[in-house]
């Protein structure tokens, strides 16, 4: 059976405009991989309703899960909750769960609610929680889409908490090896090896070191016999 299947939306004019670096898409990667979830397809969109729209419903319908990042907090231009109301056609309600907990951290630290702050507490109507350790404000889950804060930390709190209902696959394996040549000397051979194993994901890195070119090799699979099998006859292409 094939692994589970994800792609992750990166939501934020932020991120389109090069002033804020997207390292969720890293950390959602690594994240699933431990758990054999394979990530297929990633896109980052701005903060317009329609967008967000567009890349839910498409994304949601291909694969088994979608996460999306930002857009939850309280500004004007946060408006993934409600764009996500309208992709599935449920209301945008107040969860009063999420409006205690809200009240209850502003509290902590000496402030009250407002009108901007209680925007927060707007969600899909019959979604679930995603729990956070590091503000205690949820996140949310609707259908298959996952929506997580944009924060990197925060957004790490709310996907260690979904992992474990997460449907498994085989975690795949990845083996390497570095040669001191460039890539377009071997490049033949190397796409015979990945014609021979299908089953085995390949990929050639170049780089320079000292003025001299080199090529890392990557195997990757979830198929362990082939991919032990693609990498002694990878050592024995290298000999060669």
């Amino acid at each position: 059976m094939k692994n589970p299947s994800a792609a992750v939306l990166i939501i934020g004019n932020e991120i389109l405009s090069g002033r804020t670096l997207d390292i969720n898409t890293q950390t959602i990667a690594r994240t699933l991989e431990k758990i054999g979830v394979t990530i297929k397809e990633a896109r980052t969109v701005p903060d317009e309703k329609q967008a967000i729209i567009e890349s839910v419903l498409a994304l949601s319908q291909k694969y088994n899960y979608v996460f999306t990042t930002g857009g939850i907090g309280p500004t004007h231009d946060d408006i993934t909750s409600l764009a996500i109301s309208e992709a599935f056609s449920v209301p945008y309600v107040l969860s009063e769960t999420i409006y205690n907990l809200l009240e209850q951290f502003y509290q902590s630290r000496g402030e009250k609610m407002n009108k901007v702050r209680e925007k927060m507490a707007f969600i899909p109507e019959g979604s679930t929680f995603i729990k956070n350790e590091v503000s205690k404000v949820p996140g949310f889950a609707i259908n298959n889409v996952y929506c997580l804060a944009g924060v990197p930390d925060i957004m790490e709190s709310m996907l260690n908490s979904i992992i474990p209902f997460l449907e498994h696959g085989k975690v795949v394996r990845s083996t390497s090896h570095t040669v001191m040549i460039g890539e377009s000397k071997i490049a033949e051979r190397f796409e015979a090896l990945q014609n021979k194993y299908p089953s085995v994901d390949m990929g050639s890195y170049p780089f320079t070191r000292e003025g001299i070119h080199g090529t890392s090799l990557v195997l990757r699979s979830s198929d362990y016999v082939n991919l032990e099998a693609a990498f002694l006859d990878l050592k024995n292409l290298i000999k060669e």
